[in-house]
């Protein structure tokens, strides 16, 4: 299936392999991605940290399986846009891009202040601003140079971060079993009955579950992957999977590590166990890891991902039509690209020491993008297309869409209030859009 079949000619250039799919999923989610986001987690899940993450990773499972339904279904740039847009109707595609951009327009800037605050013991002197004007500039370069240029960048980040995980995993491994923390692997991380209650995982998740978004970015690299119409399924379910199980590891040997200390901030408290178990040289290595891997592998992965979305819904005439400009020589949309870097700048400013909120503020707008995918799957599919396959497409966009739900009704009350504002402008625009300028509110599918 080809994206002439949809009205539109391929402008980007088709040059990823699923490998190159896979590596972009995991750099989008890091694989050490838990080090920046331990503390805050710890706090609300009372110490359970790897079940958060467990929980998370099966709300994202049954949300990466409808990202591979509607991938094969529609492989066109745009993601939960596109899927919503084609899969239940144009007003809700509308929206589904509105939200999901809340949480990929904001991605890079908070990539970028976790880095600054890691950086800020070893280099005290040096204000968040002119790192976040660093990470900005290299990245949108490499972006705008073209996509087979950030495949390569991204291969080589991902074997870095690796390496650093395993590191980290073998001397805490050793610190643990040597009497450190709780001297050796218990079931506490995963389920302690003194505090567990529904809600607290369920609290503790929606922060977790920053941690995996970007598996679903992958999606937005369909007009650009050259490997048939399942690589980009594939790729986002295994990718998760993989993922996930990192998550897990980590997390629940530094729990363990972490028995009896008392964290100087949420911020710094994985940094903080990497002391503990390694002494200073594990430190600091984990520290320039995450500015690697946060600021410019990550942020990069998300600076492309929503270039392309904003490229799609430009093309389709629900932003100004400067954002689906491609350059002629890289074959990237480029206007979207510096677009992004000038707004991760200025958010990046905006929240400096407001880390937190933000974190949720990004969750909110993803979270929220998934409800409309996991429906999409269900009209498309089942109600549409009459497939009879109430498993794949009833039961488990059902069970996906609940967890979500449920995680959204637990999430902090400012990010809620936050990410309803975002919709009421979102609403504004749409009206705007619609009823004073006039653009089609049909899509011919």
């Amino acid at each position: 299936m080809s994206i002439e079949e949809f009205g539109y000619k391929d402008q980007l250039h088709r040059a990823l392999t699923t490998r190159d799919l896979v590596i972009y999923g995991l750099i989008f989610m890091v694989p050490i991605a838990p080090y920046s986001v331990f503390g805050f987690v710890y706090n609300d899940a009372k110490g359970m940290v790897p079940l958060a993450y467990l929980v998370g990773l099966i709300g994202m499972f049954f949300t990466a399986l409808s990202y591979a339904a509607m991938s094969r279904a529609f492989p066109l740039a745009g993601s939960v846009y596109t899927y919503a847009q084609r899969g239940l109707h144009e007003i809700a595609g509308f929206f589904s891009g509105w939200l999901i951009l809340l949480d990929y327009i904001l991605v890079p800037s908070l990539l970028y202040l976790f880095s600054a605050v890691a950086l800020r013991p070893v280099f005290p002197a040096v204000p968040a601003w002119v790192w976040l004007a660093l990470f900005i500039s290299f990245n949108a370069a490499v972006n705008f140079i073209g996509i087979e240029f950030t495949a390569r960048v991204n291969r080589y980040m991902l074997i870095m971060e690796l390496v650093v995980l395993a590191l980290f995993v073998v001397v805490g491994l050793i610190a643990l079993y040597g009497g450190m923390g709780a001297g050796k692997l218990t079931l506490k991380p995963i389920y302690d009955a003194h505090v567990f209650s529904l809600s607290t995982v369920a609290g503790a998740t929606s922060i977790a579950v920053l941690s995996f978004l970007g598996f679903d970015g992958i999606s937005t690299l369909s007009e650009e992957n050259r490997a048939g119409k399942n690589a980009v399924g594939r790729a986002t379910v295994f990718s998760l999977l993989l993922v996930g199980a990192l998550f897990m590891l980590q997390t629940w040997i530094a729990t363990d590590l972490s028995a009896g200390m008392h964290f100087s901030s949420p911020e710094t408290a994985f940094y903080e166990i990497t002391q503990r178990a390694g002494g200073t040289w594990l430190r600091l290595i984990t520290i320039l890891a995450i500015v690697i891997a946060s600021a410019i592998a990550n942020a990069m992965a998300a600076q492309a991902a929503v270039s392309r979305i904003l490229f799609a819904m430009a093309r389709d005439g629900k932003l100004p039509a400067i954002l689906a400009k491609v350059h002629p020589r890289y074959k990237t949309p480029y206007v979207s690209t510096l677009l992004v870097a000038v707004i991760s700048l200025l958010v990046g400013l905006l929240f400096a020491n407001r880390v937190d909120d933000l974190t949720l503020i990004v969750n909110f707008g993803a979270l929220t993008g998934f409800v409309l995918l996991h429906l999409s799957v269900i009209n498309h599919y089942l109600i549409r297309q009459r497939s009879g396959d109430w498993l794949k497409h009833l039961l488990f966009p059902l069970i996906g869409l609940s967890i979500i739900v449920y995680v959204l009704y637990e999430m902090d009350r400012a990010a809620k209030i936050l990410g309803l504002s975002w919709i009421a402008i979102g609403i504004f625009y749409y009206l705007l859009l619609t009823i004073w300028i006039r653009k089609p509110a049909v899509l011919k599918i």
